[in-house]
């Protein structure tokens, strides 16, 4: 019997512009409604993991800046795992390194964010990892954002973090993800299922790996595996 579902949201709840699936909302509301935990995964800040809890309508609790800040729920405090001065000093000499070109990076939203640090990507990935390969950072490439995050800070750290605090094992959770930032999720959690258009990397780590793709593929994986967590 499952009795949580940890998920990631863009390119596994959404659709390729990013809007959320309206089927997926449902059936995460019917999870929460029979009491079953319902933890969203991002590399997005808390504050926006916040209100988009509250519209989906979860228990609050949710993994923000991929592993960097987690929260059990919503009147509990945001636990902090990222050390985001290190951070900081990485993301000066990306900056720096772009600034002789006359590219101004596109930061997202660095006033809100608390572990890692974000921007667009519009620069080389592995540029950007070769600039930083002296600093105790890792980057993330979430099809998104360009992520910078403390090593060994991840969404998986933040899950097994979470789901202690709740005393539940991971085995009791069913993950869903897409990008490679969601590969822990998927390996440590009882049930891990890949949307069609997951990276390859998480689809190679997943339990099912869903033929249809976004947020598609998440209901037709929640399809599936609803009678797991109706066996209460």
């Amino acid at each position: 019997m499952l009795k949580g579902l940890v998920t990631d949201i863009d390119g596994t709840l959404t659709d390729r512009h990013r809007r959320i699936h309206t089927g997926a909302i449902e059936y995460i509301r019917k999870l929460c409604d029979q009491g079953i935990l319902v933890v969203l995964a991002s590399g997005n800040t808390s504050c926006f993991m916040d209100a988009l809890s509250k519209m989906i309508g979860t228990q609050g609790a949710f993994i923000a800046e991929n592993g960097g800040v987690y929260r059990t729920g919503y009147a509990q405090p945001l636990r902090i795992l990222g050390n985001q001065t290190v951070c900081k000093e990485a993301l000066k000499a990306v900056e720096d390194f772009y600034s002789r070109s006359g590219i101004t990076l596109d930061l997202y939203s660095p006033t809100y964010r608390f572990a890692d640090l974000a921007f667009a990507r519009t620069v080389p990935v592995d540029e950007v990892r070769e600039i930083v390969k002296d600093f105790p950072v890792d980057v993330l490439d979430t099809g998104f954002a360009v992520h910078l995050q403390s090593n060994g800070v991840t969404k998986g750290l933040a899950f097994l973090n979470l789901a202690a605090e709740f005393g539940l094992d991971p085995s009791d959770f069913l993950a869903a993800g897409d990008a490679e930032n969601d590969l822990e999720l998927l390996r440590y959690a009882g049930i891990g299922i890949a949307v069609q258009n997951a990276h390859p990397a998480a689809a190679a780590v997943a339990t099912y790996i869903a033929q249809k793709g976004f947020g598609d593929g998440f209901v037709e994986a929640l399809d599936r595996y609803m009678p797991y967590f109706l066996e209460r």
